[in-house]
């Protein structure tokens, strides 16, 4: 743990030292200043919140806005209207980090517009020690730092800035306690992001992951159990379980519990309806786990299975532990069992080392695969992986070239995939309405594929049926029908 100091730590003895009680000590603490201080502004404090990169980030920051929110800040969708600025970050590509340096050049032509302005970073960016020396030393406006690992200790963190007045930087190399029963401020009220597991230990040549989110930890089943219990009693309806790789969930356990297992645990929860899960490694995709999806009522029928490359070797070079053969073979397994399942995936193209032959390979498996869509990234160098060394770096064109391929091939499959519910009678749980016409409801199929049809905003949060009258590429349109119908 490194932690900047240039002060007498003040007087905690009247803090709780088990979590969560500390943090809910903290967040009182804040909350009198707050109110302080909105006092004498005669308005709220307000907070202004970013958050860059996974599912795992967006849920963190849910925790974050449920703190802040409890101790007396109100959110804002306006970086210039705000108190406090929160930036959750992420660091699995180049191109995010810049764009959070970018960002922090306007933020402090704002601090210089408001000195009372609070700005805050933390997340996944931040557990590069190269990234926390620049904010030391090209970003002193900075007021907050911390990472991925003490994400529970904002309130904490925050109140030792407010009341010392100095930058205060906590990051953390780890952490073995899991601290989850804090306030969470969920997007929406009827679907919610729920962590299994924390960390990695896969080490994929390519990836920061392992460094900066830490080795695997699982949560307690029960734990995870209670708290999906608390979310159905408050009107949840679906769940989407969280973890760098849930099929190696439980392991570490000291009663070891298998991700399948937990799965059929969760779905005898009476009222929830729904459960998504993401991110599966092949490499640890049991039979069990494809036998409880098929014979589950509630388990969506969507599986997100990353391929990264269709080639043996590349594979090997990624440490990715499976060849493409053995993708190929889980594939089959996953839709023998469910014909009826989207299944996506995450494909890196220009690895160190890629030939023309290794990009071809990774043709041969989408045409097989046929997965219904795929998000396609060009290789991003990360200081401090093994890949970032590696000779025979891909010429810029060569990539482009195959990129652009890629993408035509997986959109032109995706398109033929996405169609086939049409004329079919759906579940679709409603999560909105419609950005474009404010006469129709979006929601989400089982499969995640999106449909819009006529309705109002009284259909938010519930699962109906819906006939899929017309595909529209990656979406579909429909109309709602009765229960008799």
């Amino acid at each position: 743990m490194s932690q900047k100091k240039d002060w007498m730590l003040p007087d905690f003895s009247e803090a709780p030292e088990a979590e969560p009680d500390r943090q809910y000590y903290f967040i009182s603490q804040v909350k009198k200043l707050v109110r302080q201080r909105s006092g004498e502004l005669g308005r709220p404090l307000k907070v202004f919140s970013l958050v860059v990169g996974c599912q795992m980030n967006a849920r963190d920051s849910e925790k974050l806005l449920g703190i802040l929110e409890q101790a007396g800040y109100v959110q804002t969708d306006q970086e210039e209207d705000a108190d406090l600025v929160i930036y959750n970050t992420c660091t699995v590509r180049e191109n995010a980090n810049q764009k959070v340096y970018g960002r922090l050049g306007h933020l402090n032509n704002l601090k210089k517009q408001n000195p009372e302005l609070k700005i805050a970073l933390c997340g996944c960016m931040m557990q590069e020690p190269h990234v926390v020396d620049a904010i030391k030393k090209s970003y002193r406006f900075v007021d907050l730092v911390f990472g991925t690992h003490n994400i529970y200790k904002l309130a904490e963190l925050l109140y030792l800035r407010l009341i010392t007045g100095q930058m205060v930087i906590e990051v953390w190399d780890g952490a073995a306690e899991i601290v989850e029963d804090l306030p969470v401020d969920r997007k929406y009220p009827f679907k919610s992001g729920v962590n299994i597991m924390f960390g990695c230990n896969n080490f994929c040549s390519y990836c920061i992951v392992p460094y900066v989110r830490g080795r695997e930890r699982s949560r307690n089943p029960e734990d995870i159990l209670r708290e999906i219990r608390r979310l159905v009693s408050e009107g949840v309806v679906e769940v989407m379980l969280l973890g760098q790789n849930v099929n190696s969930y439980g392991k570490n356990l000291d009663t070891p519990v298998s991700f399948a297992e937990l799965l059929r645990r969760i779905e005898q929860i009476e009222g929830l309806e729904r459960i998504r899960f993401m991110t599966s490694h092949p490499k640890d995709l049991s039979d069990e786990l494809i036998e409880v999806m098929r014979c589950s009522q509630k388990i969506c029928r969507h599986f997100h299975l990353p391929l990264q490359s269709g080639s043996t070797r590349i594979l090997e070079r990624m440490n990715r532990r499976y060849t493409k053969e053995q993708f190929l073979e889980i594939v089959g397994k996953l839709k023998k069992a469910m014909p009826d399942l989207s299944l996506t995936t995450d494909i890196i193209v220009g690895f160190p080392g890629e030939t023309e032959e290794d990009f071809l390979e990774t043709m041969d498996v989408v045409r097989k695969a046929r997965f219904d869509s795929a998000f396609t990234f060009i290789y991003s160098k990360r200081t401090g992986t093994p890949a970032a060394s590696m000779e025979d770096q891909v010429p810029e064109n060569e990539v482009k070239d195959r990129f652009d391929r890629l993408l035509a091939l997986v959109q032109q499959i995706g398109q033929e995939e996405s169609g086939r519910d049409a004329g079919t009678v759906q579940k679709v749980l409603v999560e909105e309405v419609n950005r474009q016409d404010e006469c129709m409801v979006t929601g989400r199929l089982g499969n995640n594929v999106l449909v819009h049809f006529p309705g109002d905003a009284s259909l938010i949060g519930t699962i109906i049926p819906v006939k899929l009258t017309e595909s529209r590429g990656f979406y579909y349109l429909g109309e709602q029908i009765t229960e008799e119908e």
